[in-house]
């Protein structure tokens, strides 16, 4: 498949993930060099960057902030740079994708309702959201705040997913599924990709899902 066919396709998805070029290399290796030993190498990493539509400069500033963060580290092969994560960089990664990949059927089934003390700070207990005044909704399993009323159920009804739904990022999924559909009616079969068509196509994917 030539890639500036795959380039007018997924315009609309590389402008819908936002200008951090960092972002979308932590992405990219979260993706495709996440297991200890995985590497991309320069000339590679370089392609993938330029059908991204990420200009060279770009690319070596985000690389920069990257190693300076401790996510990355890289070193030559004659004269070739292989770039992997470091252990941080995976743990992170390895951390953050239960959440990009999983399905609505591998999501906690159970749930709780917390009521807490009119004490409590404002702010929401790690892994709950607020839905009324010092009542917070959560995984079944996750720690609640002392001195807390622990309310377990099953099936949330309509109100309480209202409740929960993330308003503000609502038209964000709207765009990014109707991107997602049209590329889905557009792509020809899987067997006319190139390997470098598969890299970016799952970077920009995965990195709009993020």
């Amino acid at each position: 498949m030539p890639s500036k066919s795959l380039y007018d396709l997924t315009a609309n998805l590389r402008t819908l993930g936002g200008g951090r070029v960092w972002s979308l290399m932590i992405s990219l290796f979260g993706d495709l060099a996440q297991s200890a030993g995985d590497v991309i190498e320069g000339p590679v990493l370089s392609a993938i960057m330029v059908e991204l539509d990420v200009k060279p400069q770009a690319a070596r500033v985000a690389l920069h902030r990257l190693r300076n963060d401790g996510w990355i580290t890289s070193h030559k092969v004659g004269r070739i740079s292989h770039y992997t994560l470091t252990d941080k960089g995976r743990t992170e990664s390895a951390a953050a994708s239960p959440r990009i990949y999983s399905t609505p059927d591998d999501l906690p089934q159970e749930w709780q309702l917390v009521l807490i003390d009119g004490s409590y700070s404002a702010k929401a207990p790690a892994g709950f959201i607020q839905i009324l005044p010092r009542v917070f909704a959560g995984p079944a399993n996750a720690d609640t705040p002392k001195g807390s009323a622990a309310l377990l159920g099953t099936t949330a009804p309509d109100w309480l997913r209202y409740a929960v739904a993330p308003v503000a990022q609502s038209e964000d999924y709207e765009k990014l599924h109707a991107a997602l559909v049209t590329l889905s009616q557009a792509l020809p079969r899987a067997n006319n990709f190139s390997a470098l068509d598969i890299a970016v196509l799952r970077c920009l994917v995965v990195h709009n899902w993020r």
